[in-house]
Order: C-alpha cells, then structure tokens, then sequence
C-alpha cells in the first residue's frame, strides 16, 4: 500500500483508521544499515523484506522509518487513539525525528476533533509515540483517559528521559494519565494488552477474536515480519521483547488476522 493513500480496516465491527504521523528521512542516528540494528538473519530473508516492503529501505539501504497513530471507531463506543507521534518543533522527538508529526491533521481528515477523543492509549514511552500528547505544555486530547502500564511509568521515572517532564508530567497536572496494571478491556471488542520487552510496560491492543493486533513496537522492521526472532538493537528486554513478538504474531497469524504496525510503509499486515 502507498503511504500517501490510506485506507481503514474494519475488524469486530471497529473502524482502524491509520494516521500517517511523519515519513523519514531520518537523522544520522539511524543511518546505518539494517542489519546493524537488526542483527542476524540471512541475505535471502533480508532480500525478501526488501521484495515485501521496498519503502522501507532507502537507495543506499539504510532503513526508511514511518510513523502511523491509529484511530479505533467503537460502534456506539469509545474513540480510542493508539499512541500520539512525535509531536510539535519542540518536542522531546526533534532530536532525532522529522517533527512536526501531523496527527492532528490526519484526525481532521478522519472527521474527528481531539477534543472527541475519549481514550488514548500510549503503546510506550518513547518520543516518538508519546509527544504528540501534549503541545505548548497543554494536552492535546483534553477528555481523554491516557491509559499507561505502572511499569512503564516506573521504567520513566528511574530514566528521566525528556517525555518525564515534557509529556507524562502535563497529563498527570491535568488528571488526565490513567496508570493501569495488565490487560484491560476497553471496548467488548477491544482489549489492551500488557506486551513487554521492547520497554518493560510496553502495551498493544488487540481487536475481536485475534482479528487485528494494533502491534506499538513489538516489530519494527520487515525483516520481523519475515523471521520474529530477529531482535532489535533498542530493545530494553531483547529476549523478553522476541517472546512477545513470535506468540503474538502466531497467535494473530493462526487465526488470519491483520496486523497494524506503526513503522512499515503499509499499516496494515499479515
């Protein structure tokens, strides 16, 4: 699928609508090629990655990020939006990501306002999935519940990384972060899941019976998509993050699901 042509899947009865946030190129950080932030696996698997998502890769080979949100339309429910991107200028992401992120754009073009947003749920605490939540030191999504793992909160506390005072800090002045423990259903077709590794209260939402699995960074990269084994240089818990990976997209596969990932060209996978 063309990133710039972007169509909605419906599973359960519930609307996905991808956001397209930003599109790389992407600061030097990530200039490297593939295989050193994905380490293992043959030519052959690398090559089919390739065939599979050649927008993936740039001309000299170096890894093409993009950064999709998602929106989920419960029928006669929640608004729930899946992770908030990288924010304005002066984001915790504009050291290293093409800011500004244009997901409040893309919602108007979805026909929704922030303001009818009623939950939002961070996949992460990363710069590039959080900072889209708070913008002149205000929240974005203003009745919004933003729903965040204890560990991950814990996890940022003890890292003091720039989304601490930049993003959770706002949100919790305003008594709009929501710290939760484990799965939580938020919809009777939607369900949060607790999946840690990439960060330890790392979370994803899985839509109907495994029909589609809104994945946050469990995979990064086609290469996953070919081979969940291969680990990523990034992951807090590489073991723990590649245990997540195989059982979720085996338990999704297994039943013909979709896949919907933030950081390939196409949002939506098998």
């Amino acid at each position: 699928m063309n990133a710039t042509n972007l169509t909605s899947r419906v599973a359960a009865g519930v609307e996905i609508v991808p956001l397209l946030d930003a599109i790389g190129p992407m600061g030097a950080a990530l200039r490297r090629p593939p295989g050193e932030l994905f380490p293992g696996g043959s030519s052959d698997l690398w090559n089919q990655a390739e065939t599979g998502e050649p927008g993936a890769f740039g001309p000299d080979g170096e890894w093409v990020l993009h950064f999709y949100c998602y929106l989920l339309r419960v029928p006669g429910g929640p608004n729930i939006l899946v992770d908030t991107g990288l924010g304005p200028l002066d984001s915790p992401a504009a050291s290293w990501a093409p800011v500004p992120g244009d997901l409040v754009d893309a919602l108007g073009r979805a026909g929704v306002a922030p303001a009818e947003i009623d939950s939002v749920v961070i996949t992460h605490l990363h710069s590039d999935h959080a900072s889209g939540a708070v913008a002149g030191g205000e929240p974005v999504f203003p009745n919004a519940r933003h729903l965040l793992q204890a560990d991950e909160v814990a996890w940022l506390e003890r890292t003091r990384e720039p989304v601490l005072t930049a993003i959770l800090e706002p949100l919790r002045s305003a008594g709009l972060a929501d710290t939760i423990t484990g799965d939580l259903r938020l919809a009777p077709q939607v369900m949060l899941l607790r999946t840690p590794g990439h960060t330890p209260g790392h979370q994803s939402i899985m839509v109907g019976d495994d029909e589609l699995l809104v994945t946050g960074d469990i995979l990064h990269h086609p290469v996953q998509l070919a081979d969940p084994s291969i680990t990523y240089l990034y992951d807090e818990d590489s073991e723990a993050a590649r245990a997540t990976r195989t059982a979720l997209l085996e338990r999704v596969r297994a039943r013909g699901g979709t896949l919907a990932t933030p950081h390939l060209p196409s949002p939506f996978n098998v």
